[in-house]
């Protein structure tokens, strides 16, 4: 949304960058400036040395709007910020969260109780700037009018790399850092690097105070379901936030860009709202194309917030060039093959031409005036004018219904997405049929704000929270029938969308369960959640281990159940020691560590005598047993017994 963080003055003292501690939250500091024989040139990289050639390449081509859309302005400066997101080609060639991405666990993990993993992820959070498979870039980009300059003028942006969507963040920071630098120049970056390094690291979900000079960033991060297993998210702070129920807090997010203008961007298609939510959820190839970067990133991270708090493992890219290395593979897609599950943001008109066969395209926005300056004060969303200039066959608007709309309608539909080509209007191509029917009683709750831009942005204020609330509740309740099967006992019958889903959906919901359950987005969703059971699960088992009497367990056994249940808990003290070892334990590692061991003492001792000097012929078995020998023994009727004590480890074999 337009809204930015709120500010409070506080004074500080400027300090100096630590590249380390910085990089808990920025890659790279980087101004990049379009010069007109060699094209976009990185003047300044800090700190230097953190970019591959390939990735400066990909940074400096997208971070300047598309020269072929872009409407010329003559006004003498023009600001605007969006970001974009590439994909890191030296590490996994999967997308974000996808299958194969959530299952990729290193042999070390494979092999490790839930808690070691826990343990294993939390300490590679402080490298999450090195493994990530995604950077975004955040850009505050100038283009200034002047004459005497060739071309009669020049463009300049300012980028700040990260590994994080934390567009909440740096958006704001590059309203003070974009105009501070060109200011002061260098000294900016050096200032903005030094308090970014006393920030505390990204807790996900929480609101963070984020000071800067002498003002106070005040952000709310994205939930960590919501964020690949490669940004360092531990399963256990995945959980609490996974459950089947509504928040009551509708300002806390439950998933990615949870500020994003979903009712600015998408006024004149509001209709195809629940349209659009399918297509991501079942992760069907979007093309969103806009008049200007920041219409189009705009409109790309709302489409992603509607499916929340599902983790959304679609390849999206808010600004989409043709120098992006993954369009070479793209622009070689025939009619019949299947393009990747991705949303692509893009404002070039040569990807309606390049891209003819991708299945679903959307056009959002308005282009800008031709004699205005964008203020970076607020959001650039380009909020589309009261008056719509035309509606695709599915998406007539809610006002009357009128021979003319319908015969623009048709006529959109007739003429295809080629038709932007001569003048940009809002529709959507796509002949899928959605199952989910619009919601009207949201619709009507919505407000019109009519032409006055205060009054236009605090009711989109209202309005977007009646919408996220709902794609929400609408998201949580398509999820909830599989809420069962993670539970200890499995439901015996079938089940079926509930009442929430039965009143919203038509007759064929099941092909829309077909379609999730073989997207992308299932099951890396899957995968989280049956982690989070399975670390659950193990929970209670300590809890349980814990509380167990073992004196009282083992007289209802027979022997070979003994023997049994010493392996069982000779393997679990083994693996509490080898946490402690690596400094991986957790808090009653210790706790359960003296446990065991009395309770391996306790089964040793009821053991016949000739299994005890079996089991004391091993070194290590026999040194757990003397550290943890007493001398009370436990003597089941008719079973001899010895002292582990007077057993020498050296004892012949």
């Amino acid at each position: 949304m337009s809204r930015s963080p709120s500010f409070s003055v506080k004074s500080e003292l400027s300090v100096k960058a630590d590249p380390d501690a910085m990089q808990r939250w920025v890659l790279a500091f980087c101004i990049i400036r379009f010069d007109l024989e060699q094209g976009q040139l990185i003047e300044e990289c800090y700190p230097p040395g953190c970019l591959t050639q390939e990735e400066e390449l990909e940074v400096a081509f997208s971070s300047f709007p598309d020269s072929v859309s872009q409407h010329q302005n003559r006004s003498s400066i023009h600001d605007c910020i969006f970001f974009f997101r590439f994909q890191r080609h030296k590490h996994s060639k999967q997308g974000n969260g996808t299958s194969s991405e959530i299952s990729e666990i290193d042999d070390k993990e494979t092999s490790s109780t839930p808690d070691e993993v826990k343990s294993i992820r939390r300490s590679r959070s402080t490298d999450i700037s090195k493994s990530s498979k995604y950077l975004y870039g955040y850009v505050f980009n100038r283009q200034r009018h002047d004459e005497r300059l060739k071309r009669g003028g020049e463009q300049k942006s300012v980028v700040i790399l990260s590994h994080g969507p934390y567009y909440s963040v740096f958006r704001p920071l590059l309203q003070i850092m974009g105009p501070l630098y060109f200011d002061i120049g260098r000294k900016a970056i050096e200032h903005i690097a030094g308090y970014v390094s006393l920030w505390p690291s990204p807790v996900p979900g929480k609101l963070m105070e984020l000071p800067i000079g002498n003002a106070m960033l005040k952000v709310n991060l994205p939930p960590a379901h919501s964020l690949p297993l490669e940004s360092g998210i531990s399963y256990e702070e995945s959980a609490s936030s996974m459950a089947p129920f509504l928040p009551s807090n509708p300002s806390v997010p439950q998933g990615l860009f949870h500020d994003s203008d979903i009712f600015g961007t998408f006024r004149g298609l509001l209709l195809q709202l629940w349209l659009l939510w399918e297509l991501l959820l079942i992760g069907e190839p979007i093309l969103i194309i806009a008049p200007t970067p920041p219409q189009c990133c705009e409109a790309v991270a709302s489409l992603v917030s509607l499916v929340a708090p599902l983790l959304c493992s679609v390849d999206f890219r808010p600004y989409f060039t043709i120098h992006d290395p993954d369009f070479a593979q793209l622009n070689a897609l025939q009619e019949g093959d299947k393009y990747p599950p991705m949303v692509l943001g893009v404002t070039n008109l040569f990807f309606l031409k390049a891209l003819r066969y991708i299945p679903h395209i959307v056009s959002v926005g308005s282009p800008a005036p031709s004699s205005s300056r964008v203020t970076i004060a607020s959001r650039s969303t380009g909020r589309i004018p009261a008056k719509q200039e035309g509606f695709g066959l599915q998406q007539l608007s809610l006002k009357k219904f009128s021979p003319s709309s319908l015969f623009n309608a048709v006529k959109l539909r007739r003429d295809g997405p080629l038709c932007l080509m001569t003048e940009h209007k809002e529709a959507i191509w796509s002949t899928y049929v959605a199952t989910t029917k619009p919601d009207t009683s949201i619709l009507n709750r919505l407000i019109d704000a009519g032409m006055s831009p205060r009054v236009e942005e605090s009711m989109s204020v209202v309005n977007n929270e009646i919408l996220r609330r709902h794609f929400l509740e609408l998201t949580t309740n398509f999820l909830a029938p599989f809420g069962p099967y993670f539970r200890a006992t499995t439901p015996s019958e079938a089940r079926g969308v509930g009442k929430f889903l039965s009143k919203r959906m038509r007759s064929n919901w099941l092909d829309l369960y077909r379609r999730f359950l073989k997207g992308p987005n299932f099951l890396p969703w899957f995968q989280r959640r049956l982690a989070i059971a399975e670390n659950e699960q193990h929970r209670l088992w300590r809890q349980a281990r814990m509380k167990t009497d073992i004196h009282l367990l083992i007289t209802k056994m027979p022997e070979l159940e003994i023997v049994d249940c010493f392996d069982a808990i000779e393997r679990h003290l083994l693996g509490e020691m080898q946490l402690q070892q690596s400094g991986r334990a957790i808090s009653d590692s210790a706790t359960m560590c003296q446990k065991l061991k009395g309770d391996l003492q306790a089964v040793f001792n009821v053991l016949p005598n000739d299994m005890q000097q079996l089991l004391l012929l091993n070194p290590q078995r026999a040194a757990l047993l003397q550290g943890s020998s007493s001398p009370e023994l436990t003597k089941l009727p008719g079973r001899p017994s010895i002292q582990v004590g007077v057993v020498s480890s050296n004892s012949p074999r």
